[in-house]
């Protein structure tokens, strides 16, 4: 599928749409603007791929509306080069956004079917990301310290493995609540004993769950 002139413009007012929402980060709006998201849409919602809205993706999960993605992007507040750790793949259209951005990307998926799908759509559009199957209440020990984590499904707590593997100055951004809404939540570690948290308005995720599929 290709990225035509209608899509781009598309892209275009979606921009322009959660700028007046409140996202003010010129650089992730800059990545939201390039990244083709409907090539990353179950085909059953390609039409509705630039309204700001969550669709189904397949295996019970959902690819995040685009001011989510920007939301939770702007707290992370990426630099080039950094090192970041996504729990929850999906589609793979935020892990997109965090390349599109410069960021070295690692991310796990729980779900299979979705851990097969999203490299080929992110390989086919010449993005380099770290994929892993696996639990993502885990992380990846091996490859930390992270210096940034973002979470994009529904802890009910902040789970103490991830925060082990984020940097001292690095930043967690994680969705923690109960099954009807969850509190965006902004982890900065201060040290290896101390968290600053502040919380970002309240939002509705998919659970984090544990185990694979």
């Amino acid at each position: 599928m290709e990225d035509t002139t209608i899509d781009k413009e598309l892209r275009r007012l979606l921009v322009e749409g959660i700028r007046r929402k409140g996202i003010h980060d010129e650089v992730v709006l800059g990545a939201i603007g390039r990244v083709p998201r409907h090539l990353f849409m179950d085909n059953r919602f390609i039409n509705f791929s630039y309204h700001d809205n969550a669709y189904a993706i397949g295996a019970g999960q959902t690819i995040s509306q685009p001011y989510t993605v920007a939301f939770q992007t702007q707290l992370l507040d990426i630099k080039p080069n950094e090192k970041v750790l996504e729990i929850g793949t999906g589609s793979g259209y935020q892990a997109a956004i965090l390349a599109e951005m410069g960021a070295e990307v690692f991310t796990i998926e729980r779900q299979h079917e979705l851990y097969v799908k999203a490299p080929q759509v992110l390989e086919s559009l010449g993005y380099k990301i770290h994929f892993f199957y696996g639990d993502g209440n885990n992380g990846l020990p091996d490859y930390a310290p992270f210096e940034k984590i973002l979470v994009t499904a529904a802890a009910t707590e902040i789970p103490k493995t991830l925060l082990l593997q984020l940097n001292v100055g690095g930043r967690m951004v994680i969705p923690v609540g109960g099954k009807t809404y969850q509190e965006m939540l902004l982890i900065v570690k201060q040290s290896d004993t101390e968290v600053e948290v502040t919380t970002h308005g309240t939002f509705v995720f998919v659970p984090l769950l544990k185990g694979m599929e």
